[in-house]
């Protein structure tokens, strides 16, 4: 009959919280069949894809940021912070165990009237447990571990945003570099022009408007050296920064036109939701909301706890010590709580929903960049081949239109010309060998950069 009774309440009390909402449908991801661009090769993604660059010096400044950047600290302690309230949460299921001990010095009235004193001593051990039938305790448990495994999600996608910027960060770095080159190269060529022009205004071969324009052009391209320069040491700052370290020189490997571009590993769309760790934090969120959205219905039903405790009572006033014991159980049913279990529940459902929308986009987020990178990597490829030849074209005609400066046959203006589309030309070249690499490197960390899920 008892038992009768307690199931009717517990189906009343479930029936309060309604029925359980269901994830909505237009959360849902639907990963596209094959990727726009070309997927790539044969080859296997690497855990320390950024070796394949070879360039060792790229390869340490990578590592070094991963061991002291201060984001990625941060990020470790907050996975200490989750793994301490996973077991904070994981502690509630076990029997709670109390030791009451205490003594006594006390002057009293006795029952003639009479002043008396007494030595008391207590000893006691309370057991409590909740036998949690409803799981309430147990999913908020698996809320709290769920939250544990997003928050080292979390800590692996700040260790892969670190290691692609540094190495995205050395690169432009040494893109920096190669343009100082070619800058201090024009600047020497420059120099060389304007001797010329000085000795043929002084034989009477070229005008003073030659003359002129060749210093111009000269100090033109001289002010680019500081500003290239004042570039160089900010790179170098900011990624002494990343590698938690204070400002200082960086050391060079390859030079820029030297490093390697990456073979590109081959993955299905499909593939990408278990190979990044944003999107597995995503998921483990909404894991997480989940279970707590259960622990929220779960406070409609009965708590039931059971106690016991034992010990003994000396005094000076009796001869020997006195055992105690209490054996007991409670059931504790909300009956009416204005409203709260069910706003509780309520925003439990919305957080799970918020979380399930979240896990779209971030995936949805996951494939367009993935697509981007591609489309990059495959474009840079191309206008770094057409500049090459436009590069190449340039240098031709700047022989060209030298020589025939020097023999009197042109003026100036063709060879000045010819050297100011050589500049922009090598200028040009250096930032698509930059695009090139960064468009590799965005790509290993949209693919995940290696990374495989703890668990």
């Amino acid at each position: 009959m008892r038992r009768a009774v307690l199931g009717f309440v517990a189906a009343l009390l479930a029936a309060c919280a309604g029925p359980r909402p269901n994830t909505p449908a237009d959360a849902a991801v639907r990963p596209p069949a094959v990727w726009r661009e070309r997927a790539g090769s044969d080859s296997a993604m690497t855990a320390e894809w950024w070796q394949s660059f070879g360039d060792p010096a790229l390869a340490q400044i990578v590592e070094h940021g991963l061991a002291n950047n201060v984001d990625i600290a941060i990020a470790a302690a907050r996975v200490e912070e989750a793994r301490a309230q996973f077991g904070a949460a994981r502690g509630q299921l076990l029997p709670s165990v109390e030791l009451l001990a205490g003594v006594k010095r006390e002057r009293f009235l006795n029952a003639f009237g009479q002043p008396a004193w007494q030595t008391a001593e207590r000893a006691e051990i309370d057991i409590s447990y909740d036998l949690d039938l409803f799981g309430r305790l147990r999913n908020t448990s698996e809320a709290a571990r769920a939250s544990l495994l997003a928050t080292e999600a979390a800590r692996d996608n700040v260790k892969l945003a670190v290691a692609s910027s540094a190495a995205a960060g050395y690169i432009g770095l040494r893109a920096l570099d190669a343009r100082l080159a070619v800058v201090r190269e024009t600047v020497n060529a420059r120099a060389g022009s304007l001797r010329i022009a000085e000795r043929r205004a002084q034989s009477g071969y070229a005008t003073r408007l030659e003359l002129e324009q060749a210093e111009a052009e000269l100090h033109a391209t001289e002010q680019l050296v500081p500003a290239l320069e004042l570039a160089i040491t900010r790179q170098e700052n900011g990624l002494s920064v990343l590698l938690g370290e204070n400002p200082r020189a960086i050391e060079r490997g390859v030079i820029l036109s030297g490093l390697t571009t990456p073979a590109v590993p081959t993955m299905l769309p499909s593939e990408l939701l278990r190979r990044r760790p944003d999107i597995a934090q995503a998921e483990q969120t909404i894991v997480a909301a989940d279970r707590s959205l259960d622990a929220a219905r779960a406070a409609f039903l009965p708590s039931i706890r059971l106690g016991a405790a034992g010990g003994y009572v000396d005094s000076t006033l009796i001869g020997d010590p006195v055992g105690i014991f209490s054996v007991g159980g409670s059931i504790l049913a909300p009956l009416f709580e204005g409203g709260r279990l069910r706003a509780q529940a309520d925003f439990a459902a919305a957080r799970r929903d918020e979380a399930a929308y979240s896990y779209r986009k971030v995936a949805l987020n996951a494939f367009r960049e993935v697509e981007d990178s591609l489309a990059a990597l495959q474009r840079t490829s191309e206008q770094e081949l057409v500049l090459q030849q436009q590069r190449d074209a340039l240098a031709r005609a700047l022989v060209q239109a030298t020589n025939r400066y020097r023999a009197g046959y042109s003026s100036y203006l063709e060879q000045l010309d010819a050297q100011r589309g050589l500049l922009s030309a090598d200028l040009s070249l250096v930032q698509a060998n930059n695009d090139r690499l960064t468009a590799a490197v965005s790509l290993f960390q949209a693919l995940g950069g290696g990374w495989t899920a703890s668990r």
